[in-house]
């Protein structure tokens, strides 16, 4: 995401952060815990006390003692989130909590993009965030509570070239977050959206380039600079602690808000300052900022 920093600025709710083992009641749904945000956000959320189920789309290994419970779902199919909710309903009678990370990104012009290709970026990212939802809420409903943390990106704040795709997922969750907050409140149900800027969390070894990117391509040279740029400033935010953090404080918190950006301050600040500025000079920094000019 938008341009390249130091620090992250954490705010005062996450420097005084402490381990609690109050929450031994709760039950809470993770997808996504292969590795990255989903693996230390369960890891974190089980060290508190909460009684976590985390997601993945291959056979799971098996579950070990003092670790959370990892379940096999695939968000882009119906029948297996259908099951995976049935199974913890079975087994808990209830779900507190759902976090919705699974996902992934797609890279490339959108010109060389298939529809195949842009589809199945929508499916995961956007779709699955649906299918976990819709299969959730029913017995949130019944039981008047519960709470949905979505996992956005400031990529859903301002687009980033050559990431079109990722970027239209993240915009759609926004949206779809704020009408399912309004939806679901009468029913104690409460939804946020936390927006990560760049972190190292193995996403951009997983970024799946569009087929026709390449040398064949007219977009070749611009899209290798911004995509490289990306790869460069998500490995340089070795620390995801503020987002862990983050979704925590979301889940704990008794009136949690909409949005929580997490991301250093320049980013924040660049988020901040598009509705102010003109258009053609935003889209001067993006580019500027990414090396193709």
């Amino acid at each position: 995401m938008p341009p390249r920093s130091a620090s992250h600025g954490a705010d005062a709710e996450h420097e005084e952060w402490k381990p609690s083992m109050t929450q031994a009641a709760k039950v809470v749904l993770i997808t996504g815990v292969s590795s990255g945000f989903g693996k230390a956000i369960a890891e974190a959320l089980h060290a508190r006390g909460f009684c976590v189920y985390g997601t993945t789309r291959a056979v799971p290994a098996p579950e070990t003692g003092g670790s959370f419970r990892s379940i096999t779902m695939d968000v882009d199919s119906d029948a297996s989130v259908a099951e995976g909710v049935e199974r913890i309903l079975r087994e808990q009678g209830r779900i507190d909590v759902l976090v919705n990370n699974a996902g992934f990104g797609v890279a490339g012009a959108i010109e060389d993009t298939t529809v195949e290709e842009a589809r199945a970026q929508l499916e995961t990212n956007f779709l699955g965030t649906h299918r976990t939802c819709r299969a959730v809420l029913p017995a949130m409903r019944e039981q008047r509570s519960g709470r949905i943390v979505n996992i956005g990106s400031l990529a859903g704040l301002v687009s980033v070239p050559f990431q079109a795709f990722y970027c239209a997922t993240k915009y759609a969750v926004e949206a779809y977050t704020e009408a399912l907050r309004m939806e679901v409140r009468p029913f104690g149900i409460h939804v946020s959206l936390v927006e990560p800027g760049d972190f190292a969390t193995g996403f951009t070894a997983k970024r799946r380039m569009v087929g026709a990117s390449g040398p064949s391509s007219i977009y070749d040279e611009r899209c290798r600079a911004a995509v490289g740029r990306m790869a460069a400033d998500e490995a340089r935010n070795t620390d995801i602690g503020p987002v862990v953090r983050q979704v925590i404080a979301v889940v704990e918190s008794t009136k949690p808000r909409l949005r929580y950006p997490v991301a250093n301050l320049l980013q924040r600040t660049m988020v901040a300052l598009r509705p102010a500025l003109p258009a053609r000079w935003f889209e001067f920094l993006i580019m500027d900022n990414y090396g193709i000019r």
